[in-house]
């Protein structure tokens, strides 16, 4: 049995022409796929010396450099550049760096790589989870939560067993560690009142079209801000997915959906066509939903979620998720008899196994709900009379329903928004003497709370403000004062 080689040294073989070829990965493209480079040579130890030439030649880490008594950090560094990093998207980048820069690296990085044990990464967690938070403390207090930690370890995981593989060490030590327990978000979906409710505030704010087309085809958030009006096709109704928008760093980015499944083409309701057309009248733009500051770019992801917060409050609905949106869509598909194939390639799934995962409880249901019906049909049951009147009972009256109109806020007065259900944000935004707008933000556990503190900031920022203006004053006027002082002793 032929031996295996080590990862990173290459491949080499004997081609059908009697020639030798060597082949290494000398990166990844954007969508994470290796690039190669190859040699060729007439005999094996002439075409292993020039796949090490080409080794050479391709830059990086040099191997001499990989030692197992090099820091941690050190060996993290060159694990994410190499090995990682050309593999994610900018977003997932953005995040493997913040978990590395912030968290550690400060921490363990400084110990040697054969160095590090279980114990080590053990006290690191636990330091994590009491004391690791390093922004927004006032907000979620001084320890990261269970899924941060989880996170953090998976990347010190991910880079050890690389150093295993390539024989730096002999044994992972974060293998066996005791992490928080892994809790699964609880899936919230709307019903059929607080949906009415919801749409109808919608509608009352300008946001109608948005939820409702969100509504309809179950769209990821970055999918539905990256949507053009080429994208739809009016006499058809056929909608394209082809793109979706993220934030990274504060900058919006276009880029194709995560996966193959996630492209593909959707048959909008011929009434949500209807409505998409008439708002296409009032819309001078090619984003289907521009932002309201500059018309050639799109929403924001982070203005959509605040608006539907905003929204919910307005409505009286539960606090969702704008990811919730998505569920309550596949919720009410599902109980209205789309079959699960159908749903999972309208949410671009990878495959239905997917949908039939996270959607377990619905199908449940429906199992249920098929089994009564069968044995209504072979044993003749009848539904109980009782049930059929309770749910009748329970039908929402959407006429009683009045939608917000809130009462501007005085200029100068700032915002309140409520961020969850414990959590409300006061913001105030004024104009700087550079001419741009300069926001803070306090937080509070009630809306009267954070009205009281947002008085407080607005006063100390007025205060401020008025000091810096007399300061720019005093500036400007200097060389004039100066002037005249030197005009007085020529007279």
């Amino acid at each position: 049995m032929a031996r295996k080689r080590k990862s990173g040294e290459g491949t080499v073989r004997l081609r059908k022409d009697g020639r030798w070829e060597g082949r290494v990965v000398v990166g990844y493209d954007d969508h994470g796929y290796p690039k190669t480079k190859n040699v060729l040579a007439k005999a094996k130890n002439e075409c292993l010396e020039k796949l090490q030439a080409l080794k050479e030649s391709c830059g990086g880490l040099k191997s001499e450099k990989l030692r197992p008594e090099m820091p941690f950090g050190d060996w993290l560094e060159y694990w994410y550049e190499t090995h990682s990093k050309p593999k994610l998207r900018p977003t997932t980048q953005a995040n493997y760096e913040s978990r590395i820069h912030l968290h550690i690296v400060p921490e363990i990085g400084k110990i040697p790589l054969n160095k590090l044990t279980q114990n080590d990464l053990q006290q690191f967690y636990a330091r994590l989870k009491k004391t690791g938070r390093l922004r927004f403390t006032d907000q979620y207090g001084e320890g990261l939560s269970d899924r941060m930690v989880r996170m953090c370890h998976a990347v010190c995981r991910t880079a050890l067993e690389k150093a295993v593989q390539d024989g730096l060490i002999r044994t992972n030590p974060a293998i066996g560690c005791k992490l928080p327990p892994k809790k699964a978000r609880e899936m919230q979906v709307l019903d059929r009142e607080e949906l009415q409710r919801f749409l109808i505030q919608a509608k009352a704010e300008g946001y109608y079209e948005l939820f409702l087309l969100d509504l309809a085809t179950g769209l990821r958030r970055g999918e539905l801000m990256a949507l053009q009006w080429d994208d739809l096709d009016f006499k058809t109704g056929v909608l394209n997915v082809n793109k979706q928008i993220y934030d990274v760093k504060g900058e919006l980015q276009l880029s194709t959906p995560k996966t193959k499944t996630s492209i593909r083409k959707l048959t909008l309701p011929p009434a949500v066509v209807a409505v998409l057309k008439e708002y296409r009248e009032t819309v001078d733009s090619r984003w289907m939903f521009p932002s309201p500051v500059k018309e050639d770019c799109p929403m924001t992801p982070c203005a959509v979620r605040r608006r539907l917060q905003l929204i919910l409050e307005h409505a009286g609905c539960k606090h969702v998720r704008f990811h919730d949106l998505r569920h309550t869509f596949a919720t009410l598909s599902l109980q209205n008899g789309m079959d699960v194939k159908t749903l999972s390639a309208m949410l671009g799934h990878v495959s239905a196994a997917t949908t039939l995962d996270i959607y377990t409880h619905i199908t449940d249901d429906m199992r249920h709900t098929a089994a009564v019906n069968i044995d209504r049909g072979i044993g003749k049951a009848e539904a109980p009379e009782e049930k059929s009147s309770l749910v009748q009972t329970q039908l929402p009256r959407m006429t009683d329903f009045k939608p917000y109109i809130g009462k501007k806020r005085k200029s100068g007065t700032g915002c309140v928004s409520e961020i969850n259900d414990h959590l409300f944000e006061g913001r105030y935004s004024p104009m700087w003497p550079d001419g741009k707008k300069h926001a803070r933000n306090v937080y509070a556990k009630t809306r009267e709370e954070c009205e009281e503190k947002l008085k407080v900031l607005i006063v100390e920022m007025k205060a401020e403000l008025a000091e810096l203006k007399r300061q720019k004053t005093e500036e400007a006027l200097s060389p004039q004062v100066l002037e005249g002082k030197k005009t007085e002793k020529t007279k």
